[in-house]
């Protein structure tokens, strides 16, 4: 046996600031959306990620996660973010840097504080 996948639940106020992020900034597409449930809930994937989005205040002002995806081509992740949402790059991580462990990263931060980590092995 064998786990192949991590599917993170991330849980926003608003469903439209997690598309934001993920589909219109980092280009998940909606792979299932219902938004007539108690929980609106959407699952986006890009190459062999996935991600759940689910909308709930409650959930969402408990848990800000912070996540990392890892790419094989950090500056072009980097220059997509920079011209087309450069708003949600994090104050904190701006750019490419080289961390002591090894890895090029640079953040981005939406309006509901979830934090995204973009990074490369160097």
């Amino acid at each position: 046996m064998q786990f192949t996948k991590l599917i993170p639940n991330i849980f926003y106020s608003d469903m439209n600031v997690g598309l934001q992020l993920f589909v219109d900034t980092l280009g998940f597409v909606i792979a299932y959306r219902d938004d007539n449930g108690e929980q609106p809930f959407c699952i986006i994937k890009r190459d062999t990620l996935v991600i759940h989005l689910i909308e709930s205040h409650e959930w969402a002002i408990k848990d800000r996660p912070q996540i990392r995806l890892e790419t094989d081509d950090i500056e072009a992740a980097f220059a997509l973010v920079k011209e087309t949402h450069p708003e949600l790059l994090h104050p904190n991580m701006p750019d490419i840097r080289l961390q002591p462990w090894g890895a090029l990263e640079f953040a981005l931060k939406d309006k509901e504080d979830v934090c995204v980590i973009i990074q490369q092995p160097a």
